[in-house]
C-alpha cells in the first residue's frame, strides 16, 4: 500500500469531486447596501444577485442574509437560519428558485409598454375569443 500525506490525500480528494468546468465559490458575502450576494469563484471571477429575487431570500433580514457557509468545496451556498440552499451552478445560471417560483416572477415583470398593451386590450374588449377552427 502506497504511504499518502494527509496534505496528498486532500489534493487528491479534492480533484476527485470537482466537475470540470463547474464554477466552485471560494467566498461569498452579502452587501447591504446593494442587498446583493457577491459570490467569488476560483478562477478569479464573481457574480452577484439580488437577494430579493431569490426564493427563500427575498424577505430574509440583512442579518440572517449575511450568514452565508459555503457547502461542498465550494460547489454550493447555504443559510443555516433561513434553511436554504443554492448550488453555484445554478446561482450563476440564473436559476433563483424552483420552476413554479421562477414562472411567478416572470410574469410579475412590470413595464410601461405592458401596462400599456393591458389598457389598450381593455378598451378594445379584451382577449379576442378562440375561433374552433
Amino acid at each position: 500500500m502506497v504511504d499518502l500525506s494527509d496534505s496528498d490525500f486532500e489534493a487528491a480528494t479534492k480533484r476527485g469531486i470537482r466537475p470540470k468546468g463547474e464554477p466552485r465559490a471560494v467566498a461569498a458575502y452579502f452587501d447591504a447596501t446593494s442587498r446583493r450576494i457577491v459570490v467569488e469563484l476560483d478562477g478569479g471571477t464573481s457574480f452577484s444577485f439580488p437577494a430579493d429575487i431569490v426564493q427563500d431570500l427575498e424577505n430574509a433580514s440583512d442579518d440572517d442574509l449575511a450568514n452565508i457557509e459555503l457547502l461542498g468545496g465550494g460547489f454550493g451556498l447555504h443559510w443555516e437560519k433561513l434553511d436554504v440552499d443554492f448550488t453555484v451552478a445554478g446561482l450563476a445560471a440564473g436559476i433563483f428558485g424552483t420552476a413554479k417560483y421562477m414562472a411567478q416572477q416572470a410574469g410579475r415583470a412590470r413595464s410601461d409598454a405592458k401596462a400599456a398593451a393591458a389598457r389598450a386590450n381593455g378598451a378594445s374588449g379584451g382577449r379576442p375569443r378562440k375561433s374552433a377552427g
